[in-house]
């Protein structure tokens, strides 16, 4: 049995008094002794989990007997170490950061694309008719992407919206959709739809779900996670590397955030321009004053903010006396 687990999971699913709900879900994950990053809104639950064996055993089992999230689907991956340093558990707008904020308009438990399973989306991804669309953005597929798909010049999800226009003249094809883990291709998909494209699926589970079950084949590159490792291989089948070096151009599947916070540019860089440029992107961002300590990883670790209530209570309730 590994040291160490890997969660990743989502649920859309409304939660009711969601502020709290955060504050009172960071304090039982802390319990468990469990590190990680969840996003709690009113439509959900988006996360990614650490800890041993048991106490990601016993967080699953907490998750699952909450009727709200009982149908919540686990990617499950073992690690040496875990996956981040601490624990954070945040209240925000959106369990991924979209735009699409009315239920009214898109709403994941009313209708989204067909869901394909690994084996499925891969037997369709091939077809004539067939368009397979990254909805990710910029740093994660120059990493790693699907062979042959469309992917958008985005640097955030909250992009894809206005970037759909650019698909028209593929309304009577079959557009297949896929992210990590599943969560943006439940609103992309969704948008699609609302606009008129009619043969619209994702994959179900995302990229990950794809590597485990389906040998990642004919994904380039690597997949890249919100944890401290960065990118995960998903390749077993023929596996190869898209990426490269910013600073030099070899090959690397290695991607770091620019030691300069101010900078903080997310980009590939190999090991001995790492070491070279201290963790920066460039010679400017190397002797900027606030710069970071590099340790070969180029993963910095945010400062953990609580879940103030009342603050958020306050901010909703002007937005309702204002609208």
């Amino acid at each position: 049995m590994a040291q160490y687990q890997t969660l990743l999971y989502y649920c859309y699913s409304p939660i009711e008094n969601a502020e709290q709900f955060a504050d009172q879900h960071l304090a039982f994950c802390k319990s468990l002794g469990l590190v990680g990053r969840i996003i709690v809104a009113d439509e959900g639950l988006n996360g990614t989990v650490s800890g041993t064996p048991d106490a990601c055993k016993a967080y699953m089992e907490a998750v699952h007997a909450d009727p709200r999230f009982a149908k919540t689907e686990f990617k499950i991956d073992d690690v040496e170490e875990p996956s981040f340093i601490k624990m954070h558990c945040r209240y925000k707008a959106e369990i991924v950061h979209s735009g699409l904020r009315d239920p009214k308009i898109i709403n994941p438990n009313i209708e989204t694309g067909k869901h394909l399973e690994p084996q499925e989306f891969m037997e369709m991804k091939d077809q004539e008719d067939v368009v397979i669309l990254d909805v990710r953005s910029n740093y994660e597929h120059n990493v790693g992407k699907f062979k042959n798909a469309i992917t958008f010049d985005i640097d955030n999800f909250r992009e894809f919206p206005e970037k759909v226009k650019e698909l028209e003249h593929l309304k009577g094809k079959k557009i297949l959709t896929y992210c990590t883990g599943g969560i943006k291709c439940e609103k992309a998909s969704a948008l699609l739809l609302k606009e008129g494209f009619e043969d619209v699926y994702q994959l179900h589970g995302g990229i990950i779900k794809y590597g485990k079950e389906a040998g990642g084949k004919d994904f380039e590159g690597e997949c890249y996670v919100f944890d401290n490792r960065v990118t995960v291989p998903v390749n077993s089948v023929n596996p190869s590397v898209i990426s490269t070096c910013k600073n030099c151009g070899k090959i690397t599947s290695k991607m770091i955030n620019c030691a300069n916070p101010i900078c903080n540019e997310h980009f590939t860089q190999c090991d001995e321009c790492g070491w070279e440029m201290d963790g920066c992107c460039s010679d400017a961002c190397k002797t900027h004053p606030n710069k970071r300590e590099y340790d070969g990883t180029g993963y910095y670790v945010k400062v953990p903010q609580p879940v103030n209530i009342d603050k958020i209570s306050k901010r909703k309730h002007k937005k309702l006396i204002k609208n």
